[in-house]
């Protein structure tokens, strides 16, 4: 891929290991559900996972890496973070705080770095698909290297129920 996003060049910088992919061209407004990556690029769906971002009180925000195909368990989210409650945060924080558009979140190189927590369901796998930051992009990578480079805690954060995003 000749196209790279901010994400692979940081990956590079740290010499982490990544395999990029696109699942371009994407119309305009297109949402792309994690078992239309899955098609796209050839990845099994359960190793596709979703960047979302969540908040706590007045400016505490929280990173949230789980399974496309999973729910988060916002009390599971809460008790990792010592909160006494989390809720999703709105659309319109979404590009103010991390720098990222919906559809193009990643965990890696927001715009500050925020607590962040993956789902130890990402543990299962050796590799995992994560955004690029930018729509249409993924990267493949190694969940203990996302850890490493994310700072992120691993705790049980899925809710039983599952997506249909």
């Amino acid at each position: 891929m000749s196209h790279k996003t901010n994400v692979m060049r940081l990956l590079d910088k740290a010499e982490v290991s990544y395999s990029a992919h696109n699942f371009l061209p994407l119309k305009k407004g297109e949402e792309v559900s994690y078992h239309q990556i899955s098609e796209r690029t050839g990845v099994s769906s359960d190793r596709i996972f979703k960047t979302i971002l969540a908040k706590g009180g007045l400016g505490n925000y929280y990173v949230l890496v789980i399974q496309g195909m999973a729910s988060v368990d916002l009390k599971k989210v809460a008790a990792v973070f010592n909160k006494k409650s989390v809720q999703l945060a709105d659309l319109e924080e979404l590009l103010k705080v991390t720098g990222y558009v919906r559809g193009g979140c990643s965990p890696i190189g927001m715009k500050k770095p925020l607590p962040t927590v993956i789902d130890e369901k990402a543990l299962e796998f050796e590799k995992i698909l994560v955004s690029a930051g930018k729509r249409g992009y993924q990267v493949e990578i190694n969940p203990k290297d996302l850890v490493l480079i994310t700072g992120s805690k691993v705790a049980d954060i899925h809710s039983d129920h599952q997506s249909i995003f």
